[in-house]
């Protein structure tokens, strides 16, 4: 036995627009009075009132010179759509409840630089779009970062590094320059001559540990000439290394982000190089859950003119 085929529900129910203005005639007695409550023409309301007769296949109002009344399936189709509207209305409430508690808090992840030296402005910015947002941040490496995403523990990261991690959408929110710093007192801080990746390979420096962003750049910009020689120290936060470098300790590798007022003030020296250190700064969230609410306009402020 052969089923008899009918179009999708969308195009056998008149719109939930069509409904309130049933609705209105049956309410007011009158389809002028019924359009201008809902702040239309009325010769929209009589065309959408028509097309929802057509739709349906019955007349569900008779229209005089005294006003407008419903026939028999008129009131019987108002009744379904009394019905309809509530359960609409009831629907609207519901997802505006979890778009507000969606709303109420941000978790973020973010690798040490990023986190110590450039959220703390996007979150001041946040706060005086969503002062009712609360923020939660947790800092770490970029390796980190991206597992805390993938476990649903944060709703955006950000992350320093040569590629996304798997998993993960990403955008590139800015670029980022790594530096060799030493103390003034160290003969790297006298010299002219650029410093050759590998001389740099060569030498044992005070390093991030593996899995942050910067020791992904570094790692790759000497794999060439055999990869970075065993660490002098090997730390988890750049301001631990800063320390250490600063103390005269010996070379280490560093975002200028994290050593510019160091720099400024000559309590490091940046070396020359002969080859470039850069890395891209990126926005990440699990792939297909764009960011959405407080995390949306948060990406928005990273990209802005302050970002």
């Amino acid at each position: 036995m052969t089923e008899e085929w009918q179009a999708p529900l969308a195009h056998r129910v008149p719109d939930l627009g069509a409904l309130e203005l049933l609705l209105a005639v049956a309410r007011l007695g009158s389809l002028s009075r019924a359009a201008r409550e809902l702040g239309i023409t009325q010769p929209a309301a009589s065309g959408r009132l028509r097309g929802m007769e057509r739709l349906l296949g019955v007349a569900l109002v008779e229209r005089s010179p005294r006003g407008s009344r419903l026939t028999d399936a008129g009131a019987l189709v108002t009744d379904w759509a009394g019905r309809v509207v509530e359960a609409a209305e009831a629907f609207d409430a519901g997802a505006r409840a979890l778009r507000t508690r969606r709303d109420s808090r941000l978790r973020v992840a973010a690798s040490m630089t990023i986190a110590e030296y450039l959220l703390p402005g996007w979150l001041i910015a946040l706060r005086g779009l969503r002062p009712d947002t609360a923020v939660s941040l947790t800092a770490g490496n970029s390796a980190a970062v991206a597992d805390r995403l993938r476990a649903g523990e944060a709703d955006l990261g950000f992350v320093e590094g040569l590629e996304v991690p798997a998993g993960l959408d990403a955008v590139v929110i800015g670029q980022d320059r790594l530096v060799v710093v030493v103390a003034p007192g160290h003969p790297w801080a006298r010299r002219r001559a650029p410093l050759a990746a590998a001389e740099l390979a060569a030498t044992p420096l005070i390093l991030r540990e593996r899995g942050s962003g910067t020791r992904q750049v570094l790692d790759a910009a000497l794999a060439a000439h055999g990869g970075a020689a065993p660490p002098l120290l090997e730390l988890a936060s750049t301001t631990a290394a800063k320390g250490a470098a600063v103390s005269g300790a010996g070379p280490s590798v560093l975002s200028e982000l994290a050593v510019g007022e160091e720099l400024g003030v000559r309590r490091l020296v940046a070396v020359p190089l002969e080859f470039p250190l850069r890395r891209e700064l990126r926005a990440v969230w699990p792939v297909g859950q764009r960011p959405a609410g407080p995390a949306r306009d948060l990406l928005s402020l990273t990209r802005g003119p302050s970002g």
